[in-house]
């Protein structure tokens, strides 16, 4: 018999709602901007389901119609928030460091492709330590927004892999439909930010309730 193969080659990570618990602390940090500028209230369900969006997307999509301008100045307010005044915590889901530090071990390629900023995503790589298990990530602000392709394409072509050879573990929609733009498989996860039902509508090879579980779901099967 064969040896087992691995199914993919090269594993692309989402960060917030996926590796990291920190939707409580982008909700908060971004309801602490619209109250600094005195904006129309929006609710903490709105803001959720746009995490995942580059800011600046996130920001239109909250306030339709709006310019570059406007979304510079709600931006600021976040980054005020978010990376210096705001005390809500953020920690890896349980496992999620050991599981990140196993997959590295059995010799796969790892990516980080998030609608985070590169400061803020630079600061919590050192904070956890994963840095050094990811080849190569790409953030919102230097490349085109979930669920663009761009970032997920550029991700491939750094490592040399095929689309087909590639998976995208995701909470949320913007996550599912950069893969199916970019043509590579999509895996779900349900603990994030959008619920099983909204996930399932882009069909991913499958829906994981923890992180966890990644490592048995990913287990190279035997050859013929």
């Amino acid at each position: 018999m064969s040896e087992p193969t691995k199914r993919f080659e090269l594993l692309v990570f989402d960060w917030d709602g996926t590796l990291m618990d920190s939707v409580a602390r982008i909700v908060a940090c971004i309801q602490g901007a619209v109250r600094d500028l005195q904006l129309e209230p929006r609710s903490d369900t709105q803001v959720r389901n746009i995490i995942g969006l580059g800011l600046h997307e996130a920001i239109s999509s909250l306030y339709p119609g709006t310019d570059f301008a406007f979304h510079d100045q709600v931006a600021q307010r976040y980054r005020h928030h978010f990376l210096n005044a705001d005390p809500t915590p953020m920690t890896l889901f349980p496992g999620a460091f050991e599981v990140v530090v196993e997959l590295h071990r059995q010799g796969y390629w790892m990516a980080v492709a998030t609608g985070k900023g590169r400061q803020g995503l630079d600061r919590v790589l050192d904070e956890t330590g994963l840095r050094r298990y990811f080849h190569v990530t790409r953030c919102s602000d230097e490349t085109s927004s979930k669920p663009h392709p761009q970032m997920l394409q550029e991700i491939i072509d750094f490592v040399g892999v095929e689309p087909a050879d590639t998976l995208m573990i995701g909470d949320t929609e913007y996550d599912l439909e950069m893969a199916s733009n970019a043509r590579t498989a999509a895996l779900a996860v349900s603990y994030g930010v959008h619920t099983p039902t909204q996930l399932a509508r882009h069909r991913p090879l499958g829906c994981l309730d923890a992180i966890t579980e990644l490592p048995a779901w990913l287990a190279p099967r035997q050859g013929a």
